[in-house]
């Protein structure tokens, strides 16, 4: 059964109900004539317990709102009730008021409560045995541990265990908070790993087919545009727009075979993924000779030029200034007037690739949308390196720094 609101723990109706059982059973004991005659008062009538008892009752209700005030109004009130003859109703509310007290009360009363019970129950069984003259006097230390020194100690306790429970709720909130916390920053780790691996593919799938692609549409541009081609000039461009059209699927299968999960069954094997990986990453600096013929066939005059003495890379700085000469090359194809210069530096802790081209007149002859720009510069700065590129005395030129690690 679900208590009112009035009732329920914290609220102020229960300590003012707790007050009026208590009073309740105060008066009943009072009509039974039950008294503990420890200091008897003849003709002392029952209506002089009356005050003593409502106000050890109204100490029981300021538990939570007054501790403090609850408490000297209850030990007055146990005072005067001792006096005129000590009531059984009054001694044991005032038990509740001195366990409320050590429950809802500061810790320094509580200390201090500890400390007169023990001593006043020390004192009452001394004083028991000087003056009866008999070890067996110490019986009237009795009265005061039960009714001060127990409460006290059960209050205590139970003030314990509550400040105990409250550090372990505590804690349990603050684990929570932890856990959730760790949640978030791995959703956030993870969503950053999803946006890396996307913006790596997004650069991956524009290099390998961006090149192909605008050399396609420049040879079909001009074949589609130009009147009177002979068929040997026809011939030419379908040739350059067949080689670009194959090598471009041909790599787009590898990087596409390198993105698919291995799996099972008819599916490629754990080995065919590797085996796709490496073809798709296998391009390097040393290669460039191959590429360079494709756009010298594509109609792109390239010088080169190496300085510094060639030495391996290691793969990501030999991708990257692959993937960065591709593109800048590609570039100098669609918007450059038909020539590029090309200049591989091997640094003992850097190699630095450049590409100049002089700017066409009138335009590009393909569309561009500059992610081949961003995607450059996204490659040198992952590596730790700088990357450069812009318009300067009529020509475009492109540099990109990438650190190697250690002299070799």
């Amino acid at each position: 059964m679900r208590l009112p609101p009035w009732l329920r723990p914290g609220a102020t109706g229960r300590d003012l109900a707790l007050a009026g059982v208590a009073l309740a059973g105060g008066l009943a004991l009072l009509g039974l004539g039950s008294h503990l005659a420890i200091t008897p008062r003849p003709g002392v009538p029952t209506v002089a317990f009356l005050p003593s008892l409502v106000a050890v009752s109204a100490a029981v209700a300021l538990r939570r709102v007054a501790t403090r005030t609850g408490l000297a109004l209850g030990t007055v009130a146990l005072g005067v009730d001792v006096a005129l003859g000590t009531t059984l109703g009054t001694a044991l509310i005032y038990t509740q008021v001195l366990y409320d007290s050590c429950v809802y009360g500061p810790p320094r009363l509580r200390r201090w409560l500890l400390r007169v019970t023990v001593a006043l129950s020390l004192l009452a069984a001394v004083g028991g045995v000087l003056v009866f003259g008999h070890w067996r006097g110490v019986a009237l230390g009795v009265p005061v541990v039960l009714v001060g020194l127990v409460p006290v100690l059960t209050g205590l306790s139970v003030r314990q265990y509550r400040d105990q429970a409250a550090v372990e709720r505590a804690r349990a909130a603050e684990e929570r908070a932890r856990a959730e916390q760790t949640a978030r920053l791995a959703e956030l780790d993870r969503r950053e790993a999803v946006r890396a691996e996307r913006s790596r593919m997004a650069r991956e799938l524009h290099d390998v087919v961006a090149n192909h692609l605008s050399a396609v549409a420049i040879h079909a541009t001009a074949a589609l545009s130009v009147p009177g081609l002979d068929r040997e000039q026809v011939a030419s461009s379908l040739r350059v727009i067949r080689e670009n059209s194959v090598q471009g699927l041909a790599e787009m299968r590898q990087l596409i075979g390198l993105l698919r999960e291995p799996t099972t069954g008819d599916g490629p094997a754990p080995g065919d993924a590797g085996q796709a990986a490496e073809e798709a990453t296998r391009v390097r600096l040393a290669e460039l000779d191959r590429l360079v013929g494709r756009m010298r066939s594509a109609g792109l005059d390239v010088r080169t030029e190496v300085t510094g003495g060639a030495r391996p890379l290691p793969v990501g700085v030999d991708l990257a200034a692959y993937r960065i000469v591709q593109e800048s090359l590609t570039n100098a194809l669609k918007h450059g007037a038909g020539e590029a210069e090309l200049v591989v530096t091997y640094g003992p802790t850097e190699v630095v690739v450049a590409v100049t081209n002089p700017l066409r007149a009138g335009g590009a002859a393909a569309p561009g949308a500059g992610a081949g720009l961003v995607g450059m510069r996204e490659r040198a700065v992952l590596l730790g390196g700088g990357f450069t590129a812009g318009p300067a005395d009529g020509r475009w030129r492109v540099r990109a720094r990438l650190p190697t690690g250690e002299p070799a």
